[in-house]
């Protein structure tokens, strides 16, 4: 009944596209409309809610037991056999965006195609319940997994390590496994903002910023957290109650109806009034689910207006290139009522 649904209401929008069908591709998408986890699937799904999956021989049993109210067909070549059963259809929309070049240009030559952007990413952006309830529980864990680690931090210990042991908490808390490769950055390597985890020992007096998450039930949890090693410095400090003050005001700023560039911009106005408006140069943050980074994104320039339930990440910074940085970041699911904050550990600077 949910992936219907979901079906259902990609459907919808098709007659607006000026199509009588579309071709998914896209792995995750596939996932999403029919609960089929597959290397090699493909969905064609007409205006009037018509559902036929092609896949292999490795997920074709898989398919016919699990998809319920889908065709399934089975065939190596899965976008070329539906768009051979499209025969009589009209133009077929395809995923602008996932389908590479030379597939494109293979397939149109046999059917008329019309390439259409987040044709399925822009209704996987509000979540059901369902979803919402393991991105909770992807952020539980995460918050689990934080508070195992932390009072671990000694100098000495390298990022590399933090990284690993943050890896396996979240597991061993019931992770699928870990979101995405954490970033630990110690010292001055926190003024990158995607540091990749080295064999630098933490000093005494670092900052250190931990940019992890963890897989539940294929939810991505987010989660960034900057703590003190030893007493920090008064630039330090300071450092961390403006990026804090900015994450707040993002996060208050977060309200159905609010337009991706509002947002942004309540978080960046302290950072850029305090004379760092040039040391937070990315986005403030994106859609989570299925995927890490997904929409809506948030940033300057930004269309688009939230809607009730849709989960997004809140994650100002300041970098400053050889001292090092902060970074403050918390998933949280827009509301008609206000924002639900998934993942809870404080937001105080926690000195080690």
């Amino acid at each position: 009944m949910i992936h219907a649904s979901r079906r259902a209401r990609v459907a919808a929008t098709l007659p607006g596209h000026e199509v009588a069908a579309v071709l998914v591709t896209a792995a995750v998408n596939v996932r999403y409309l029919t609960g089929l986890d597959s290397s090699n699937a493909a969905l064609l799904l007409t205006a009037g809610g018509e559902a036929l999956l092609a896949t292999d021989s490795r997920y074709a049993e898989t398919a016919r037991e699990r998809c319920a109210g889908v065709e399934v067909i089975e065939d190596r070549d899965v976008a070329g056999a539906l768009l051979s059963r499209a025969e009589d259809a009209g133009p077929v929309a395809v995923e602008a965006g996932r389908m590479p070049v030379g597939t494109f240009r293979d397939l149109a030559g046999a059917h008329p195609l019309a390439p259409v952007e987040g044709i399925v990413e822009t209704v996987r952006a509000v979540k059901d319940e369902g979803e919402l309830a393991s991105l909770r529980r992807a952020c539980a864990i995460t918050d689990e997994a934080f508070a195992h680690v932390v009072e671990g931090i000694v100098p000495g210990t390298t990022e590399r390590e933090i990284a690993r042991r943050l890896a396996i908490a979240m597991i061993e808390l019931g992770a699928d496994k870990p979101a995405f490769d954490a970033i630990v950055a110690s010292g001055p390597n926190g003024s990158i903002p995607h540091h990749s985890p080295s064999d630098r020992a933490v000093e005494h007096g670092d900052l250190v910023t931990m940019d992890f998450g963890a897989l539940y039930e294929g939810y991505h949890a987010d989660m960034t957290r900057t703590v003190a090693v030893g007493r920090p410095a008064a630039w330090q400090r300071d450092l961390y109650d403006l990026v804090r003050l900015a994450q707040r005001a993002g996060r208050h700023a977060v309200r159905v109806g609010a337009t991706a560039d509002e947002v942004d911009a309540a978080a960046r106005e302290p950072i850029a009034e305090a004379g760092h408006a040039g040391h937070f140069g990315h986005g403030l943050g994106h859609g989570v689910g299925l995927e890490i980074h997904e929409q809506p994104f948030l940033g300057p320039g930004r269309t688009g207006r939230l809607e009730d339930r849709v989960p997004i990440t809140v994650e100002p910074g300041v970098y400053l290139p050889g001292r090092g940085g902060v970074r403050i970041e918390d998933t949280l699911v827009t509301r008609d009522d206000g924002p639900e904050l998934l993942t809870l550990t404080t937001k105080e600077l926690l000195v080690l």
